[in-house]
């Protein structure tokens, strides 16, 4: 199916990721419940896929726990029949075997795949708050000067080979060139097999900066080594950068992300209140373009997945 024939567009909302933490946003869910209620509004707001990272319930700190995830993800699953799609990126602090515990123990239809090891900083984040929520959360974001993000060839590999079984498809998260040319590395290896999902990340502090003519060189590099047809694409950008991003991907023919976990923000200077929110303006952005939400059983066509029955939850 080609998404601009049929005018659809995909819609990823990232719920709450391992980036952001409870003090910067009272919108920011971390419980169980609230992650449930504002997953399952999003769908309902027009997301085909939602991108699941867990929260401990009791501090709002990521965990890659599977003992929490499964406080929530039958909730949203009786709630709604969007695609989920669970990281395993977690959070830059977590061992490779936490961040993919989830995925092991829940089979979902998707997970994220970080394609490249980064610097990953966001220590000038909290530089304005005074109070904090938790004791973790300030010394959590200045360690982040210190974080890389460790993504090693091998570790992609042990994705791809241990969730083979599984069924899971990937959501390829490539913040920079050099990843695009670590995912055709496996495409050569037969480790990935079309149709593949590329998510092009911009704005990211050790990543590939939110320029226009980024945006641009992405694609047509993702487009020179993979071949148009094999793969679709998608586009998420960190905090001001989201909608201007999210407009030129879908300008040039790409599917779109949005989610607290990119950005806290509805506008310039006004924090949004709920994931839902962000959907609905990318959606209205969509529409002026003559473009539509992709349903999650479309999502679901363009990306070859295996369907909601396929899951562990």
């Amino acid at each position: 199916m080609s998404i601009m024939a049929s005018n659809k567009v995909i819609i990823t909302c990232a719920i709450t990721g391992g980036i952001h933490t409870p003090t910067l946003s009272d919108a920011l869910p971390y419980t169980p419940a609230d992650l449930a209620r504002q997953a399952i509004e999003a769908a309902e707001a027009g997301a085909a896929i939602l991108h699941i990272h867990a929260r401990d319930p009791e501090t709002g700190a990521p965990t890659g726990s599977p003992d929490v995830y499964r406080q929530f993800l039958p909730v949203i699953k009786q709630g709604t029949d969007a695609v989920i799609n669970l990281t395993t990126g977690g959070s830059p602090d977590m061992t490779p075997e936490d961040r993919l515990a989830g995925a092991l123990a829940f089979s979902p239809e998707m997970c994220s795949l970080n394609m490249g090891s980064i610097n990953f900083a966001f220590h000038d984040m909290g530089r304005k708050v005074e109070n904090w929520k938790f004791p973790w959360e300030n010394q959590y974001i200045l360690d982040s000067e210190k974080f890389i993000f460790r993504n090693t060839f091998a570790d992609i590999r042990r994705n791809y080979e241990l969730l083979a079984d599984h069924g899971t498809r990937f959501e390829h998260e490539c913040y920079d060139v050099g990843h695009l040319y670590n995912l055709a590395y496996f495409l050569d290896r037969g480790l990935v097999k079309p149709p593949f999902f590329v998510q092009m990340i911009f704005g990211i502090l050790g990543g590939i900066g939110a320029d226009l003519e980024n945006l641009v060189f992405m694609k047509g590099t993702a487009d020179r080594l993979f071949g148009r047809d094999s793969y679709q694409w998608s586009v998420l950008a960190a905090g001001r950068y989201q909608m201007p991003f999210i407009t030129q991907a879908a300008l040039l023919g790409g599917n779109v992300r949005v989610g607290l976990e990119d950005s806290l923000f509805i506008e310039r200077g006004k924090l949004a209140v709920s994931n839902a929110q962000q959907v609905q303006k990318a959606k209205r952005i969509l529409a002026e373009m003559g473009l539509e939400p992709a349903t999650p059983d479309e999502a679901r066509e363009m990306l070859g997945l295996k369907g909601g029955d396929g899951v562990n939850f």
